[in-house]
């Protein structure tokens, strides 16, 4: 009997890396006839650095996650995804992607880029995908290579 996947979840973030999850999450959810959820977190921690928390920067941010989700959402209907939504939340990636997201909308497989970080960063704030993997109650992929799947030219 195959795997069948129903409701996958692909992170997205306008990253190069979410790009090519965004890709192949597309073709899975074809290929199972499956619901595709769009996810962006705002990472919230990014404003706590500001000293005055302007409401601007959170409505800048809200609208730049609208947008690329809406472009996403075009591609995947444009591939011949039927069902599609999609979802923006505030707070931290990690535990959001890796819990919180699937859990509210019964995701059985989360697609992921791979994250650029070198092993100080890693050492230091620890990967979303190196986190999702250990948390999260439902298949996870992590994605490093293209529709060919040949690892991206910029990142030989």
């Amino acid at each position: 009997m195959d795997q069948e996947y129903s409701k996958i979840m692909v992170a997205v973030d306008g990253s190069s890396e979410a790009e090519l999850a965004f890709k192949k999450a597309v073709n899975v959810a074809k290929r199972n006839q499956a619901e595709l959820l769009l996810a962006h977190v705002i990472d919230t921690r990014a404003f706590q650095t500001v000293s005055s928390f302007d409401n601007v920067l959170a409505e800048q941010a809200t609208d730049m996650a609208k947008q690329t989700l809406s472009d996403y959402e075009a591609d995947a209907k444009k591939a011949g995804v039927e069902h599609i939504s999609t979802v923006i939340e505030y707070g931290a990636p990690k535990v959001l992607i890796a819990t919180q997201i699937p859990e509210n909308n019964q995701i059985d497989l989360i697609m992921l880029g791979a994250t650029g970080l070198n092993a100080v960063e890693r050492l230091f704030i620890g990967s979303v995908s190196e986190y999702v993997i250990r948390n999260a109650s439902c298949d996870v992929l992590i994605v490093r290579t293209d529709l060919e799947n040949q690892v991206p030219k910029e990142d030989k």
